[in-house]
């Protein structure tokens, strides 16, 4: 499946250059967001690199540009989910997840719906691709400026950005959930937000 890809405006070739240098710099999960339609609204380099790594190992060929098919069956059944789970809190506690790719370098997809209330159309597809057993921090410097957060809150959004829940956050930088909680909190303060959905919308500046 080749996925259609909007002629960027200029403040978003901006900010899209800017997110990929970042990416270029800090080898951390690709990121993919897609509207209902199935229509490419964002990726970064690594996503490519890791559609193409997947690709390669299904088909033999690295197809760059190309969605690999079980990253395509995923979006599919986050659509399917989103027609239920019609409500941001919905998806709090609840990822679809896969592992795909070569055995030798598994790549572990986790897809989160971002729901519109007004219109199931507006709803969005945000997937995470990251290969398994690679644990780099990619902070998102971007974030960092824009909203004033601090190192450990930007290591909490970087977690979110993989679809972890407060548990596994709280395991990976050694905390409780109960300051991990915390954490949120004050980065939906920041970020002007009431859940952790709306802290990715703000994250990807849609």
């Amino acid at each position: 499946m080749r996925a259609k890809k909007p002629a960027p405006t200029p403040s978003e070739s901006s900010t899209d250059y800017h997110l990929e240098s970042i990416a270029e710099k800090r080898a951390g999960p690709g990121i993919l967001l897609l509207s209902s339609s199935m229509q490419l609204m964002y990726r970064d380099r690594r996503t490519w690199e890791l559609c193409a790594q997947i690709n390669k190992a299904q088909n033999g060929k690295a197809a760059n540009g190309v969605l690999p098919p079980a990253v395509a069956e995923l979006c599919s059944e986050i659509m399917k989910t989103l027609q239920v789970r019609t409500d941001a809190k919905d998806w709090e506690h609840f990822r679809v997840k896969r592992i795909i790719g070569d055995p030798k370098r598994p790549v572990l997809l986790r897809g989160v719906g971002l729901p519109d209330k007004t219109s199931i159309q507006q709803s969005r597809i945000l997937i995470t691709m990251e290969e398994v057993g690679r644990r780099q921090e990619a902070v998102t410097e971007q974030a960092k400026e824009m909203f004033h957060l601090t190192d450990r809150e930007v290591a909490v959004v970087q977690n979110l950005l993989k679809g972890w829940t407060n548990k596994e956050i709280a395991n990976e930088l050694g905390v409780t959930e109960q300051t991990v909680k915390e954490h949120i909190k004050h980065i939906m303060e920041k970020t002007k937000t009431t859940t952790r959905t709306g802290i990715l919308v703000q994250v990807l500046r849609l």
